[in-house]
């Protein structure tokens, strides 16, 4: 079985002999893939629609793992009982929808060590929810894939979580040339992301740059009216891509 780049990188990040449950599952190819590299001993493919799930169901039976992998139907976490998986993936989705799955089934995390979550869009909510709920974001990862950019958080369940979250996230400054500085305290961390920002490559650049294309085309849409809710909101578009040409400008040069 071949998988996406995506996928494969999200595999790597969980660990061998773990009892996973990949919700919203998708043709079930990743618990696939999982248990015929010896990742997991058993998993839960989760589905919220009949179709996807007959789709992860024949993805199973004809990979011959019926008697270790489960599709179940059911909306996020609710296809769980607590204590019943160690890891949880979670890719494909909005950072926002993300973020609901997990707070509406807080519940099922008891026993679940380690969380691998793929946002495409919206990373900064998943993130901060992370940091609320006293999980260590133990690594991230940034891919570009058929023309899209991916990031992959992985988070872990830690007795030291707070003090190594009050570390991670950290006020930093960022130094350019020219005097150039950038202070970064944790909502800015939050929405960088602290790996990411730390081992800057192309590909990060390349999605804050497109990002900075986007504000200003929304500052100048926002523009055309004159009432004070649309020059506050100018404002605060002029702030953030400020602040992003800034961390930009910080970089090493050889990252842009």
């Amino acid at each position: 079985m071949k998988l996406s780049t995506r996928l494969t990188q999200i595999a790597e990040q969980i660990p061998a002999g773990s009892r996973l449950a990949d919700i919203g599952s998708d043709h079930g190819l990743l618990p696939v893939y999982a248990v015929r590299q010896g990742l997991v001993t058993e998993a839960i493919a989760g589905e919220v629609n009949q179709g996807p799930l007959d789709a992860a169901q024949r993805q199973v039976n004809e990979a011959g793992l019926g008697h270790v992998i489960q599709p179940r139907l059911g909306n996020g976490l609710a296809v769980l009982e607590p204590g019943e998986v160690d890891v949880i993936t979670i890719a494909g989705m909005g950072g926002a929808l993300i973020v609901t799955i997990l707070s509406e089934g807080i519940a099922k995390l008891a026993g679940v060590s380690r969380l691998i979550l793929q946002p495409n869009v919206g990373e900064e909510f998943v993130r901060r929810w992370l940091l609320e709920q006293g999980w260590y974001l133990s690594s991230e990862q940034i891919l570009e894939e058929d023309g899209r950019t991916y990031e992959i958080l992985a988070a872990d369940r830690l007795e030291n979580a707070k003090q190594q979250n009050e570390e991670l996230y950290r006020t930093r400054v960022l130094e350019g040339e020219q005097g150039l500085s950038v202070s970064l305290s944790v909502t800015e961390l939050v929405q960088f992301g602290p790996y990411l920002l730390d081992g800057a490559d192309p590909v990060f650049c390349e999605k804050w740059q497109q990002e900075i294309l986007k504000l200003e085309k929304v500052k100048a849409s926002v523009e055309r009216s004159d009432n004070d809710e649309s020059r506050l909101k100018a404002a605060a578009l002029q702030q953030q891509i400020k602040l992003v040409k800034e961390v930009l400008a910080c970089l090493p040069k050889d990252k842009l």
